[in-house]
């Protein structure tokens, strides 16, 4: 079923490099799922927006992380067939023993290690947000699609963490929080993939803290902490870390200090 993986160069140098997103989230894996409630709950509302008469011989997790959804996939489609692919090695050793799927496969999205029209959904719950070139992501969807297949995706775009960003702003010029792309991007993108588009939104979740390190510590144990080119190195001294606290105060509402996430959700059909 797996071809030899191919490794895309990414072009676009403003996201992070995969190999450093690889090798966080396999640090992660042990502790993600003790802090995935935001991922729960949009993989969740993912798998609500699959279309209800769909039934797949074939399906792939794709970004499967710890399996849950996998697991999930497994439940939905008992008589089916499941591959959970991630670029991350140590996400899919934490995962195996936990089943859902029939196969765990490393692979990249951008270039997937699988033969053409082989699968009747693709199921990618915020991972995609960290590929670089999505075009190539939508073309690999499409090439493994079955006629009638299903790419479903949630990703996250510009305004997430949009006040830990402003925050580090005050303080100073250095890249402090993840980049992702414009939603009028994944539109755009969507609108020439050659897929049908079924559905396309972007909606803000917010989350609230009771301090930024309970902020900063989930983002490290998820493995999404700052991975970006340009982010300073070494230590950050106290006096900008006083100021960082003191700049994120200004945010704090009555339930907390608030992160907000902007996460898009796709729907896409292949027709021919």
């Amino acid at each position: 079923m797996a071809e030899p993986l191919i490794i895309r160069t990414p072009e676009d140098d403003r996201l992070p490099d995969k190999r450093q997103v690889a090798a966080s989230f396999s640090r992660a894996a042990s502790s993600y799922d003790s802090v995935a409630a935001l991922q729960r709950s949009v993989g969740n509302a993912l798998l609500a927006r699959l279309p209800g008469d769909l039934a797949p011989r074939r399906w792939l997790d794709l970004g499967s992380g710890t399996g849950y959804f996998s697991r999930a996939l497994a439940k939905r489609y008992p008589h089916s067939y499941g591959v959970a692919l991630d670029i991350a090695e140590g996400m899919l050793h934490h995962a195996r023993p936990l089943g859902g799927a029939q196969a765990y496969v490393s692979g990249d999205a951008e270039c997937l290690p699988l033969r053409n029209a082989c699968c009747d959904l693709l199921f990618s719950s915020l991972a995609v947000q960290w590929c670089a070139d999505f075009a190539a992501v939508l073309d690999e969807a499409r090439r493994v699609l079955r006629p009638g297949g299903v790419f479903a995706f949630s990703s996250l775009c510009v305004g997430t963490l949009q006040e830990l960003r402003d925050s580090w702003q005050a303080v100073d010029g250095f890249v402090h929080v993840n980049r992702f792309r414009d939603f009028i991007d994944y539109r755009r993108l969507c609108a020439s993939s050659g897929l049908r588009l079924l559905g396309l939104e972007c909606q803000a979740q917010v989350l609230h803290f009771p301090d930024l390190r309970s902020l900063t510590h989930e983002l490290k144990a998820l493995g999404a902490h700052n991975l970006n080119p340009g982010r300073p190195g070494g230590l950050t001294g106290r006096a900008r870390v006083r100021a960082l606290l003191d700049a994120y105060e200004r945010f704090r509402q009555p339930q907390g200090l608030p992160a907000t996430y902007q996460v898009v959700y796709g729907v896409l059909c292949k027709t021919d």
